[in-house]
């Protein structure tokens, strides 16, 4: 299930995903949510207009506890950020908060643009499924200012370098969510959408 909360980046993540063999459906129902094998939450703008967006579609609380059921989700960009408590981006706005942490803004470097664009290294700090068959060191795509800050370094999945080292993905259980965009990042996003694909067919 493609959640559509008017801050995605459906029509890509939709292509991509049926390029990798999935049946998808796109709604803003939380009620989809009961019966979904899987879920995405993409985005891309402000924190603090998609939190917003997602509190007026009513899905705040069912993707809490849809993520709660450890049941596969991957959230994409800003849907990564999304899962943290705070973003100096929309300052006093709550974010969905499944994992301890906030959102920082990219420190500014002498030579390198904000935001953060085009392609990087992924780093790996732990083993997960959503990586199975990334190689160490691969590249993905990036469009983004922000980063996010987990109080609990154990989620990390993977960093990147972009004058500094910042946390590009992390994972728990059957939840993996990145700051790159998989659908535009060719083979090596196909791979870890399969592997989610894989991953939501086994459920």
């Amino acid at each position: 299930m493609l959640l559509d909360y008017g801050a995605g980046n459906l029509a890509s993540v939709h292509k991509a995903l049926r390029h990798c063999g999935a049946e998808v459906t796109v709604t803003s129902d939380a009620k989809g949510l009961g019966d979904a094998s899987g879920a995405i939450l993409p985005g891309v703008g402000a924190f603090g207009e998609a939190m917003a967006r997602l509190e007026s579609a009513g899905l705040v609380q069912p993707l809490r506890a849809y993520i709660a059921q450890d049941r596969p989700f991957l959230g994409i960009c800003l849907g990564l950020q999304l899962l943290f408590e705070s973003s100096e981006e929309s300052p006093g706005v709550e974010g969905v908060g499944v994992f301890p942490g906030r959102v920082a803004r990219l420190p500014e470097n002498p030579g390198l643009k904000i935001p953060h664009m085009g392609w990087n290294q992924l780093r790996r700090r732990r083993e997960c499924w959503a990586l199975a068959g990334v190689a160490e060191g691969a590249y993905a795509y990036f469009v983004h200012s922000y980063v996010v800050a987990p109080a609990d370094e154990q989620l990390i999945a993977t960093t990147t370098e972009h004058g500094v080292e910042f946390v590009s993905s992390v994972t728990r259980g059957r939840l993996y969510a990145c700051q790159f965009h998989p659908e535009k990042s060719q083979q090596v996003g196909l791979t870890i959408l399969r592997n989610f694909v894989v991953l939501c067919g086994r459920s």
